[in-house]
């Protein structure tokens, strides 16, 4: 049972036209075809009561790519291209997340997830990439994913799942991780050192992507590590 957190925006269907929890269809189709039951969670009012309630229904936790994380929650006033936060997502997930790695339950978290995961561990984000690497190719804009290699490290969980020869990913970022949070691990870069994934030690399966793995249907070697760890961690609750 994996636990996927949501969207929450204005969103029209019909005459409708309303505040509205979604996420795409490739999140949980990823999650339903690598073997898994997915649950999705919106942002709602979080406490640290709530979170551990929610998680002892499921088995694995996937923090989800979105809007940009706010900026307050890591010292730094707002770049003029930052979106506007999404305060109640953002205390949301943070809640999910830091109760998950109290009790070790398996996580994955995509782009904004694994910057929610570097910022829960006292990391900080560049919050404009082009200004650092002087282009926009993270994020060419009108939804259109861009193509990177990424390399990861033999000696990671990312490495073991996807192998270490350059893999091409889909991407769709302007910001990164900057200053590297406690106890995360860098597992992946592209060529120009931009980091592409960290991994939590002293978990059986913390793992964070700056990639979108979603976009690759055919690639669910991630969300396949990700459901196995969750399996593992099924069976050893129901032995205790």
């Amino acid at each position: 049972m994996i636990g996927l957190t949501t969207y929450l925006e204005q969103a029209q269907t019909g005459v409708w036209d309303v505040q509205a929890a979604f996420l795409p269809k490739v999140y949980f189709e990823a999650i339903t075809r690598a073997g898994g039951i997915a649950v999705l969670l919106p942002p709602q009012p979080v406490s640290e009561e709530i979170a551990n309630r929610v998680l002892d229904g499921l088995d694995g936790l996937l923090i989800t790519g979105g809007k940009d994380v706010d900026p307050a929650r890591y010292g730094q006033e707002p770049h003029p291209t930052t979106d506007t936060p999404r305060t109640d997502r953002d205390a949301w997930e943070d809640a999910l997340l830091t109760a998950a790695i109290s009790r070790e339950l398996p996580f994955l978290g995509i782009c904004r997830g694994a910057q929610v995961l570097n910022i829960a561990r006292g990391g900080t984000l560049h919050q404009h990439l082009p200004e650092i690497i002087g282009t926009d190719k993270y994020q060419l804009g009108g939804g259109t994913f861009s193509r990177v290699d990424v390399e990861a490290d033999a000696d990671s969980s990312v490495g073991r799942l996807v192998g270490t020869d350059p893999l091409e990913v889909a991407v769709y970022h302007h910001q990164a991780i900057d200053r590297v949070g406690e106890g995360l691990r860098v597992t992946a870069r592209t060529d120009d050192g931009v980091i592409q994934a960290v991994e939590l030690e002293g978990v059986p399966f913390g793992v964070a992507v700056q990639w979108h793995p979603e976009q690759t249907g055919d690639d669910l070697r991630l969300f396949a590590g990700l459901v196995d760890a969750a399996r593992d961690y099924h069976r050893a609750e129901a032995a205790r």
